[in-house]
């Protein structure tokens, strides 16, 4: 098992909420080597001292209760090393490359910006890692195919040539109620019984939120709803979903099975994306208060999205993306797969729906439906409720750090993805279908015609 983490952004948002409090309680819970050393790097002028201050707060503010004697000694071995991306000499020192001890293998997380990810990789590139690193990429993996495949080009190199050496982030696969998924439709699964088209009529992968931008207006605005959330995230749920389960203790046969299901997704042709999709923004309204303030309900008022400082208007940025797909095998066949993501909607559900048939079995029928809730805190081995994000993220560092590949998303598999929407944003860019509105705190603009909606 590795046993360093180099975190590039360790100062940032995404370090702070998970990265760094998934370390400590992963540590804590016996998953990872007590002697594992934190190298945190950023373009902020800290050292060493000023870095664990930081640590510190933010344990405090996201880890929970993590034993002193536990949290101690880490914070004690934690070290900074200021950082200039583009230099591969800055980027070397932060990575250890060839200072004597800390010459051993790393793991490299870039908890970045998407823009700085190529800058990043070639520096890693140039600078050499030591043999048996491995170097871990968040989401959005590249904006469409094209830039994908070529991000996946410079991973290779900075993981020096090696498949195994390439970990795609998406947390996603990590969430606790997430993995559960192929035990429920799976052999002796409560849902083994109707996983198939002649029980199935629809169902529904939504990542709905009920909170607008929290301060990343200038990253949202150039990414939007699909590539923030759908193209990964929900592609990943309906493809564990899907896909023809075999020998799922195997890490390559999973993401064959994987694989295999991507290609099996119908791409929407120019006609289809018209009719089987919609993107809205949302305008002013009340959305619950982050910090519990707000009126007597909860609420405060939010601004329209499109006149948020950091905006651009005129990019018509989606904050709501509904797709409806087809998967082309027989276990499917006659099943509508939506996929529904939206910020500032009425609530916060991140799960999969699904519509049973009618006893008559015709579509439309009105049968039985099922929710089964993604997102619902789990227990951690102390019995303390985690979030299934942070719990995440504390099962992505096991499988990084751990050597597996488990929750890493195969290269081609990234750019399978980009293939099921990179035609629906390519219309959307020439405004078919129109961008619709509706106010912050509804439920959104109303369903496509032909979807079943939720009881």
């Amino acid at each position: 098992m590795i046993a360093r983490l180099v975190v590039l952004g360790a100062t940032g948002d995404l370090a702070g909420r998970f990265l760094l409090p998934a370390l400590v309680r992963s540590v804590a819970a016996g998953a990872l080597p007590e002697d594992v050393v934190l190298v945190g790097a950023g373009p902020q002028d800290l050292d060493d001292a000023g870095f664990r201050e930081h640590v510190a707060a933010r344990w405090a503010e996201h880890a929970g209760d993590v034993p002193a004697d536990v949290s101690g000694p880490l914070l004690a071995r934690a070290r900074y090393r200021r950082l200039d991306l583009e230099d591969p000499t800055s980027v070397a020192r932060a990575v250890g490359a060839g200072e004597g001890a800390d010459a051993g293998p790393v793991a490299v997380y870039l908890a970045l910006p998407p823009a700085l990810f190529a800058t990043a990789l070639r520096s890693l590139r140039d600078a050499g890692l030591p043999a048996g690193s491995r170097v871990a990429v968040e989401k959005p993996f590249g904006s469409d195919l094209a830039s994908a495949a070529a991000l996946n080009d410079l991973l290779a190199e900075a993981a020096g040539g090696d498949p195994a050496a390439a970990f795609r982030v998406d947390h996603v696969l990590g969430m606790p109620r997430v993995g559960q998924l192929l035990s429920l439709r799976g052999p002796g699964g409560e849902l083994e019984g109707v996983w198939s088209s002649a029980h199935l009529e629809q169902v529904d992968l939504l990542w709905e939120e009920s909170f607008g931008l929290r301060g990343r207006a200038d990253f949202y605005d150039r990414t939007g709803a699909v590539k923030d959330v759908l193209q990964n995230h929900v592609v990943q749920v309906l493809v564990l979903l899907a896909m023809e389960l075999g020998r799922t203790g195997d890490e390559q046969a999973l993401h064959d099975a994987k694989l295999a299901l991507l290609r099996a997704v119908r791409v929407l042709g120019p006609d289809e994306v018209a009719t089987r999709t919609r993107r809205a923004r949302y305008t002013a309204g009340r959305l619950p208060a982050d910090d519990g303030a707000g009126d007597d309900d909860g609420l405060v008022d939010v601004p329209a999205y499109a006149t948020e400082d950091g905006v651009d208007p005129a990019r018509e940025t989606e904050t709501y993306a509904e797709l409806v797909l087809e998967v082309d095998t027989p276990r499917w066949s006659g099943t509508r797969f939506v996929l529904r993501v939206g910020k500032g909607l009425a609530a916060t559900r991140k799960g999969v729906l699904l519509h049973l048939r009618g006893t008559s079995g015709d579509r439309g029928a009105g049968g039985e439906q099922r929710w089964i809730d993604l997102d619902a805190p789990t227990s951690d081995g102390a019995g303390s409720p985690v979030q299934g994000e942070l719990a995440a993220y504390e099962q992505v560092l096991r499988d990084l750090l751990g050597g597996g590949s488990r929750l890493s998303v195969a290269r081609e598999e990234a750019e399978q993805a980009w293939r099921v929407v990179e035609p629906v944003l390519a219309s959307w860019a020439d405004g078919v279908p129109p961008l619709l509105e509706h106010p912050a705190g509804s439920p959104g603009p109303g369903l496509l015609p032909g979807v079943l909606p939720p009881a």
